[in-house]
């Protein structure tokens, strides 16, 4: 019998293969009664992975996004894992651009725990995120630079024509963003300031690193940022698909998977 996270992600698969699916079907499927996929159904609908519907579900619409508190509970495992990767690609001698989202955020903890307060190591981080700036501010040895601009709660997140002016007075060795959607066409999101953002930070970077697990893989949301062959890495927790990872090689984009936790 499947485990419920495994039940989750095979109704999301189901919901990418069609627009609506059956509680009625998907419980004939996983071998489980109606009741243990309605349960299913009504906590991924909380979590805003996907619309409740009379006997079934949906897909969230396109130009939809959970909020930041909301994504931040979910695939905490997959996120650790990434984010501790992506740890070992940057030095501490770097000045690293970071955008918002719960993966950078992550990445933002891990970051900060791995520096102790006496450390001769020091990093520069500049970041429009009011999560990351706050997960950073527990190392003394990190200089955290927060832009200004237009706070948004949804992103816990400024942006705007300030934050993009702010961002251009600076040159940074990496900039580690996120995305909501990964496909050939290349990388998406909902926001529009947040993709300005991404975009800004890629220009005034030498190397952009991209941070994403599984579930954002052959997603289109609703603005694209880029093209893949302006990545240069993407960790992630799982292989993409055939089509996806052949366009990665092509678009000389390194693929690193993170593996167990405790790397």
């Amino acid at each position: 019998m499947l485990r419920k996270n495994e039940r989750h992600e095979r109704i999301l698969l189901e919901l990418k293969a069609r627009p609506t699916v059956r509680i009625s079907e998907l419980a004939e499927e996983f071998g489980v009664t109606t009741e243990t996929v309605r349960r299913d159904v009504d906590e991924m609908s909380r979590k805003g992975l996907v619309d409740r519907t009379y006997g079934g579900a949906a897909v969230t619409p396109l130009g939809s996004e959970p909020t930041y508190e909301v994504r931040e509970r979910v695939f905490r495992e997959e996120r650790t894992r990434i984010a501790k990767y992506a740890l070992s690609m940057v030095t501490f001698d770097e000045v690293l651009m970071v955008d918002a989202g719960s993966t950078t955020t992550e990445f933002a903890s891990q970051l900060a725990a791995s520096i102790s307060d006496n450390s001769p190591k020091k990093i520069t981080v500049i970041t429009n995120s009011i999560s990351v700036a706050r997960a950073l501010g527990a190392s003394k040895s990190i200089r955290t630079v927060l832009c200004p601009g237009d706070y948004t709660s949804h992103d816990a997140a400024v942006s705007g024509p300030a934050t993009l002016a702010f961002l251009r007075q600076f040159h940074a060795n990496t900039a580690i963003i996120g995305a909501g959607g990964i496909t050939t066409d290349g990388i998406s999101d909902i926001s529009s300031g947040g993709c300005w953002v991404k975009r800004t930070m890629l220009e005034r970077a030498d190397r952009l690193i991209l941070l994403a697990d599984r579930r954002k893989f052959g997603v289109n949301q609703t603005e694209v940022v880029c093209g893949l062959d302006q990545i240069d890495d993407l960790v992630t927790d799982q292989e993409p698909s055939r089509d996806l990872s052949n366009t990665l090689v092509s678009a000389n984009v390194r693929v690193s998977v993170a593996g167990d936790p405790a790397l």
